[in-house]
């Protein structure tokens, strides 16, 4: 089996996972994972931030970005043809609903001195304990972040951090990866779905 097609089992797998999470459970572990960033050295020192807004099935980091907008810059992506474009994130009534995810996105002027961005916040499908990410197959994020020098953080619920992911050369390695109990790990369901 290719890199590839392990991604696409992996990804199936996670779906049915995350529907084994309730909605209580993905606020919860959300919220951890706000406070621990919080704490985290590099954010506290980090003056501009690229976050994210969620998409039902992600963490939830809207605690976080309406904690600490006022006190610095904090950006979000949208997606336009294909290519991840940053806004800065001024408040709600700054937002509209894109036309990619259907989520809120920011409007105003792009952002572009993106080697400026200290602390970036990422989503992802899967993480292993060597912050390798897994995302959606679209590679939005790996193509931006060859033209950065933040220090990124995954973030997922803990049914997403595995002991090894399928990565290939093109999948860029986090710095670190944040979820509620980084112990919670089945690295060996991972294999064995990759058997079946």
């Amino acid at each position: 089996m290719t890199i590839q097609e392990q991604k696409v089992v992996l990804r199936k797998y996670i779906k049915q996972l995350k529907h084994s999470l309730s909605r209580e459970d993905m606020k919860q572990q959300s919220e951890e994972i706000c406070d621990l960033i919080e704490h985290q050295p590099e954010f506290i020192d980090a003056n501009i931030v690229l976050a994210y807004w969620a998409m039902d099935d992600e963490v939830n980091l809207e605690k976080l970005i309406m904690k600490w907008y006022k006190k610095k810059t904090i950006l979000l992506p949208c997606v336009t043809n294909d290519i991840l474009e940053i806004r800065q994130f001024t408040g709600l009534e700054s937002m509209k609903i894109g036309p990619s995810f259907g989520i809120l996105e920011p409007i105003g002027e792009k952002f572009t001195e993106v080697e400026k961005i200290n602390f970036t916040i990422i989503p992802g499908i899967a993480y292993d304990i060597d912050s390798n990410r897994m995302g959606r197959g679209k590679a939005y994020y790996d193509k931006f972040l060859l033209h950065t020098h933040t220090f990124k953080v995954g973030v997922c619920f803990n049914v997403q951090l595995f002991e090894q992911i399928p990565h290939d050369a093109l999948d860029i390695k986090m710095d670190t990866v944040v979820s509620p109990k980084a112990s919670y790990i089945h690295g060996q369901i991972i294999k064995d779905i990759f058997l079946n």
